[in-house]
């Protein structure tokens, strides 16, 4: 089937309509950041850079690290922007964009997203890296696509809405896991987490300057939250939607987060760059095994 121009719109040059990428300029590797400036960062450590694009928060380069071609690209801030991301990463992958049709051939690709966040409990210190075992969705962008309870653990959905007295008005959470491929090859330096993407930075993630919450006791439910050997660990914005897009498409994916911020401790750490870049090296090192 001919997938309309309405519903996948190519630029002129042939590139995905956002991102700004062709086809043929995509590796099978990708690392995701929110930053556009970290994807100048991560460009420092490849060599024979083959394309670079930039358009709006789209910013990407394709190159190569220790001989393993990577794509990097940062997708800004937001679960709205993974839908966009994710969608047309996967079209550029497994969409003929002569033809419009679905290649008969389906690639998976593999992507790790690098980002920061709060944590959630004590023993979670500052720089601690923590890799998404399971995202959380509090977005809700997932709901929007048939099939999501397949790709999703209903049961713990169900048990945490209970937990948190759910607010009606507010989206249905969604738990999702994350590619045990990705998992396994980022285990060795990580903390085992289970994540909160929020749609927002204050108020769904429980902070109040001068509008009060719609569910006030949210923070205090989500560090007591457990479900078998699961906790929540930290926040952060997009890891629900990246993990959900990937299991929905056939793609492996996982999102790892620097710890900037402990929200029980109250405590936070601004220079945290260089704890971002150690953690780069890191996801490189084992994309190029």
């Amino acid at each position: 089937m001919r997938i309309p121009e309405s519903e996948l719109i190519i630029n002129d040059d042939g590139s995905a309509f956002h991102i700004h990428i062709r086809p043929e300029e995509l590796a099978d590797d990708v690392v995701m950041v929110g930053d556009p400036s970290r994807v100048r960062m991560i460009a420092g450590y490849l060599s024979d850079i083959e394309c670079e694009h930039e358009s709006r928060e789209f910013v990407s380069v394709t190159g190569y690290y220790k001989g393993k071609r990577l794509t990097v690209l940062s997708h800004g801030i937001g679960p709205d922007n993974i839908d966009i991301v994710m969608t047309e990463l996967d079209a550029l992958a497994n969409v003929d964009f002569a033809t419009r049709e679905v290649k008969p051939v389906h690639k998976a690709l593999n992507i790790v997203r690098i980002g920061t966040s709060g944590a959630l409990h004590a023993d979670i210190p500052l720089g601690s890296y923590i890799l998404s075992h399971i995202s959380v969705g509090f977005d809700g962008v997932l709901n929007w696509y048939a099939g999501r309870d397949k790709v999703t653990m209903p049961e713990v959905e169900e048990a945490f809405k209970k937990h948190m007295n759910w607010e009606k008005t507010l989206p249905s959470p969604y738990f999702v896991q994350a590619s045990q491929k990705m998992i396994d090859l980022l285990s060795d330096f990580t903390v085992k987490g289970v994540t909160i993407s929020a749609p927002g930075f204050y108020g769904p993630q429980g902070r109040v300057v001068r509008m009060p919450l719609a569910m006030p006791d949210m923070l205090e439910k989500i560090e007591n939250f457990r479900f078998g050997e699961y906790r929540i660990t930290n926040f952060e914005m997009e890891s629900a939607p990246v993990a959900g897009f990937a299991k929905h498409l056939g793609h492996n994916a996982v999102t790892v987060c620097c710890a900037i911020a402990n929200r029980y401790l109250k405590s936070s750490n601004p220079d945290y760059k260089p704890y971002i870049r150690t953690l780069v090296e890191n996801v490189l090192d084992r994309l190029a095994k």
